[in-house]
């Protein structure tokens, strides 16, 4: 609030002594009675205000777009943009020179090959800016980890209110900063909000976990306030950020998660991660799962494994409450997960041994 007042009165004074300039500059080209020098005055005062203050307000928001894009824009982009810059003005000057030479269009031409060639140089720094640094000497193991430390990556609504994340990052899998765009948290505000108790109690839960995380000193989360004005669903502003900073997007929205990687952008599932660390069995293991219930077929038992797989056992439908020992007939993979079929040990043992009986009696009769 002080800040904007100050500001005000900058603006005042600064607009009083403009509209005195302005009435002395146009008493030198006639002679305005006292009325007009007035009215002029307050006019040139009022047009200074206006419109320095749009421009203040103006510059104030791009400075601060630009202070965020700062800190959350990755060193080797910063490096590789800066390089790639610097080596495009170089070239625009040694092709704009002879240029230049030429009379007439010569020098419209030569500001065009160098606005030209000092573009190119900057988008070509910051896309293979990481690449570039691998020949600088600094570009060791600790280069390549210390860089790894600034790559961001953007928190989906659906990944926080899954929960999953924050023990995620406290199992260190995960480097960088996370980055959680306002949108996102409005999105969970609005959520939180909502008449249904289901829906009110993820957003509610979404916005605890975010001040969990923030809390906790080993995971690196920040609050970003870019908004994407061109944009009106979050989903699409969250690819357009993406985009913009370079960034990976962390969620659980299976078509985000297929537009995402429509669109070129890295995308980390933790649905697919949870699979993929799932305990892998192969046929003739043994393991031990409590039945928790009936199964589909005809005396089929249900347990599960400690990663939620299913375990369908054969004619385990009286050992309900039990825990017994299996062995893995098959393995299959569906689009909802993993299934285990099994058979009893016990059961397992009897079948080797009748086969192994009537082997024997074929042998025995031919």
């Amino acid at each position: 609030m002080l800040n904007k007042l100050r500001i005000s009165k900058s603006l005042l004074i600064l607009g009083l002594f403009f509209g005195i300039g302005c009435v002395n500059f146009a008493g030198r080209f006639f002679q305005p009675g006292r009325s007009w020098q007035i009215c002029l005055g307050i006019g040139a005062f009022l047009l200074f205000y206006l419109l320095s203050s749009k421009m203040l307000g103006y510059f104030s928001r791009l400075y601060s777009r630009v202070e965020d894009l700062m800190d959350v824009t990755s060193i080797d982009i910063l490096l590789g943009g800066t390089g790639g810059l610097l080596l495009g003005i170089t070239i625009g000057v040694l092709c704009s020179y002879p240029l230049s030479r030429i009379g007439g269009v010569g020098d419209f031409l030569s500001l065009l090959v160098f606005i030209l060639s000092s573009f190119l140089g900057l988008k070509m720094g910051i896309r293979r800016g990481k690449e570039l640094l691998v020949f600088l000497p600094q570009s060791s193991k600790e280069g390549d980890e210390s860089l790894s430390a600034f790559n961001p990556k953007v928190l989906d609504t659906s990944a926080i209110i899954d929960g999953r994340i924050y023990d995620v990052c406290l199992s260190n899998f995960l480097d960088g900063s996370l980055l959680v765009p306002n949108f996102v948290i409005e999105e969970l505000q609005h959520i939180a909000d909502s008449s249904d108790n289901i829906r009110r109690n993820k957003g509610r839960r979404g916005l605890e976990l975010l001040g969990k995380m923030q809390k906790h000193p080993r995971i690196s989360i920040n609050i970003i306030e870019d908004d994407i004005m061109e944009e009106k669903e979050v989903d699409a502003k969250l690819l357009r950020l993406c985009k913009q900073l370079g960034a990976s997007i962390i969620t659980n929205d299976y078509n985000l998660n297929k537009v995402a990687e429509l669109q070129g952008i890295k995308v980390l599932n933790i649905n697919e991660l949870t699979n993929a660390v799932k305990i892998m069995v192969y046929p003739g293991e043994t393991m031990h799962t409590c039945i928790v219930r009936e199964g589909k077929e005809v005396g089929q038992g249900i347990g599960y494994l400690e990663d939620g797989t299913m375990v369908v056992v054969e004619q385990a439908h009286d050992e309900i409450g039990n825990d017994i020992e299996v062995v893995v007939t098959s393995v299959f993979q569906t689009a909802a997960g993993r299934m285990i079929f099994t058979r009893k040990v016990k059961e397992e043992k009897e079948f080797i041994v009748d086969n192994f009986k009537e082997v024997q009696g074929v042998n025995l009769y031919g």
